[in-house]
């Protein structure tokens, strides 16, 4: 058991907010302590904490290689997981316990059951540079209603009810019982935790807390949650096991979930706004889960309430990392807008993003959906929209590099006849074309085996499909199949196009012979640096009607075709563009290119353009760029701004960007993911990340304390930030 130990004199009185002052520093001294543990580097901003020194964890294995696979292996190890895990109790929370470790992890990176085996993919993989997905985890989101419809012990009677009704399903019930009753045995154990630290605890205020927090998790090992507390207790105990299990960070439409809870405790006079407030925070410090707030019903009706506004400044109270999303429409409040743009530069933690539904309605909408369920599909993730539990997606985990395609498309030109534009688009397409028929048949040989390799055992309860047939949710248990391939490296590529054609075509100041031989020497020596220079002064993608925005388009257009061409019955596959942390990675596999990057260097970052893409780095030019290369299809392509603080110093200000946000996503922007940095501050920090514990930034969908990344990766973020800056 780990407590902390509270050293407030008993006089002094301890409100919610005071609460949270406590709260927050100690998030700022476990991630000091964070800082030196490899897992929790370039990801994340995870409410986990580290484990107790003498704590060690010895895995169950199931096959020959040590490690564990299947039903049987990830439920003796998750069930094991949760009888020995580490009780952790601050009576300044209003929720018990933190999350400590992660199987996945402990798989030490292997990637899969190696009895089923997809080596025949691998050359095109790595010819292509595709990051294939196979075997990735987590990434759709479940319905939390229903697990605070039915709590642990409801879901336990739904699942021996269905067993019944599905004879020959037994392995799956049996294992998911297990999931339940391993978590339940967690709780069990944090109740005696709660009752040591009420021996010791002499705070008043604390004291209170703590019989509090008994009496909730007492409740809720079977009971259905009926407060606010609870349900926001609920939701932590699901979060913790589910990040335990495979680091599933989706949330929910957070308004729409707790609303009901808040407007009962009101309504009998159980709670007050500054309470409510306080259990939102406490459940948004416990893990920052990618939640939803605002948008529109399926009337057209719009969903933001004082409720939803409430969330916003419970977060403002923690002033911490959160993974808030505020979905616009035309109908959104503007002075909702106004007030995340509010808290957007006042805090500087890179919340609440803001997502588009006009475009991501739309779009799902052409791949056969209903407006009702376009609606329904919602921010849940780094970058991405799910329908909750109804859905499996791989979102976020399947890319194809377009840099690479072009570079190999390149190349072959260049050996093997007369080169022109027009040529190089025919081959690049053809290539890319393939890329995408290799990567749909990498996901069709996951959505197969991934079952034997690592089901989703925590998702599956609060998915509707899977305990009503017996069925994991990768394998037949969902409902619908909407399979993301995000493409990268599009400004990258149609940098490259618009430079050939510019500088070799158009201009005739380059021949093709030249410029190859500048590629191949990595543009080493005074002529081949002279023209590395000139291609990077080309038309770019960013600008505003250039040519290099025509390229975009072309390609974003056709990998869309390319990815929607490969529908079937029962999967539909749906194109994105995003890079997420892979754009450092991705980029190494790269040679040189003709928009004058050198080989291994990264590629562009997501949808956004290459860094000094125009003189004056014009925000319009560049959202609208971006606009006009969306894929159109539901997915997104996000816009990633760096402001500076001093953008909406005032109430000006702030309606100036809240206009631009709401102008933008009327426009057809998917998702805005904004930082505010001070660009002196963020090259402090970077020298010494110890100087700032508290500095976070969004560094791409997700949010991290900036002393939890690499040196390379904190370069990444650095050299993006001075260059819009």
């Amino acid at each position: 058991m780990r407590n902390r130990i509270n050293t407030i004199p008993r006089e002094q009185p301890l409100g919610y907010r005071e609460r949270l002052k406590i709260l927050r520093d100690r998030k700022i001294e476990d991630t000091r302590d964070k800082a030196s543990y490899g897992p929790f580097s370039d990801s994340d901003d995870y409410g986990a904490i580290m484990p107790p020194e003498d704590f060690s964890f010895t895995h169950y294995s199931n096959h020959s290689d040590g490690f564990y696979y299947g039903y049987d292996g990830y439920i003796q190890n998750f069930y094991k997981l949760m009888s020995e895990h580490p009780v952790f109790i601050d009576p300044c929370d209003a929720f018990p316990n933190r999350w400590m470790n992660c199987l996945t992890w402990l798989r030490q990176g292997r990637r899969f059951n190696p009895d089923y085996s997809y080596d025949y993919l691998k050359p095109e993989q790595e010819l292509y540079g595709i990051v294939p997905g196979i075997g990735s985890d987590a990434h759709f989101g479940g319905d939390y209603q229903m697990g605070l419809d039915l709590g642990w012990g409801g879901l336990l009677e739904k699942l021996e009810t269905f067993q019944k009704k599905n004879p020959g399903k037994d392995e799956f019930y049996e294992t998911e019982k297990l999931v339940i009753r391993g978590i339940q045995r967690w709780m069990e154990r944090t109740v005696d935790a709660i009752n040591k630290a009420l021996e010791t605890e002499t705070h008043p205020d604390m004291l209170i807390n703590l019989r509090e927090m008994r009496e909730s998790t007492s409740y809720l090992i079977n009971g259905v949650p009926q407060t606010l507390r609870q349900a926001c207790e609920w939701l932590c105990w699901f979060n913790m096991a589910s990040r335990e299990y495979n680091r599933d960070g989706a949330g929910g439409q957070l308004d729409s979930v707790l609303e009901p809870y808040y407007r009962k405790d009101i309504a009998s006079g159980r709670i007050t706004d500054d309470e409510a407030k306080y259990y939102i925070a406490c459940l948004l410090l416990n893990d920052p889960h990618y939640y939803q707030v605002g948008g529109v019903d399926p009337e057209g009706r719009d969903m933001v309430t004082d409720f939803s506004e409430l969330i916003l400044e419970a977060a403002d109270w923690l002033d911490s990392s959160c993974n808030i999303t505020v979905r616009v429409h035309e109908g959104t409040d503007r002075e909702f807008i106004k007030k995340g743009v509010h808290y957007l530069f006042k805090n500087k933690n890179g919340w609440p993003r803001f997502s588009g539904d006009k475009a991501l309605s739309e779009g799902f909408m052409r791949k056969g959906y209903s407006r009702e369920l376009a609606v329904k599909r919602i921010a849940v993730g780094c970058h991405w929209m799910s329908l909750p539990g109804l859905e499996y997606t791989l979102n976020d985990c399947v890319k194809v590099n377009n840099a690479r395609i072009f570079r190999v498309a390149l190349d072959e030109m260049m050996k093997s006849g007369v080169p022109s534009v027009g040529r190089l688009w025919d081959l690049y397409a053809r290539h890319a074309r393939r890329a995408v028929e290799v990567t749909a048949e990498g996901i069709r040989f996951h959505l197969k085996y991934q079952v034997y390799n690592q089901p989703e055992l925590m998702l599956n309860l609060i998915c509707h499909g899977p305990v009503e047939k017996g069925l994991d949710m990768v394998c037949g248990g969902a409902e619908y199949y909407n399979m993301c391939i995000d493409g990268t490296g599009i400004a990258t590529a149609a940098d490259s196009f618009a430079a050939l054609e510019q500088r070799i075509e158009t201009e005739g100041v380059l021949s093709w012979e030249d410029m190859y031989a500048a590629l191949e020497s990595d543009f080493q020596g005074p002529r081949h640096n002279y023209i590395r220079l000139m291609l990077a002064a080309s038309n770019r993608y960013g600008g505003g009607d250039t040519r290099g925005d025509w390229w975009a388009q072309r390609i974003s257009k056709a990998f869309s075709e390319d990815v929607n061409s490969m529908d079937n019955e029962k999967v539909k596959f749906i194109p994105g563009w995003f890079s997420w942390s892979n754009t450092i990675k991705l980029g190494k596999v790269v040679g040189a290119t003709p928009n004058g990057r050198k080989n291994g260097q990264t590629i562009n970052h997501g949808a956004n353009p290459h860094p000094g893409f125009r003189k004056d780095g014009a925000l319009s030019a560049m959202s609208n760029s971006i606009c006009a290369i969306q894929p159109g299809y539901g997915n997104t392509a996000p816009i990633q701004l760096e402001l500076d603080p001093n953008m909406a110093g005032d109430e000006e200000g702030i309606e100036k960007i809240a206009d631009y946000i709401r102008t933008i996503c009327l426009k057809g922007s998917t998702l805005l993911n904004i930082n505010i940095i001070n660009a002196d501050q963020i090259l402090k920090a970077h020298e010494d990340p110890s100087l700032y514990p508290d500095l976070v930034v969004r560094v791409t969908g997700f949010t991290a304390y900036f002393c939890l990344l690499t040196p390379e990766f904190r370069q990444l973020v650095v050299d993006r930030i001075l260059r819009a800056s």
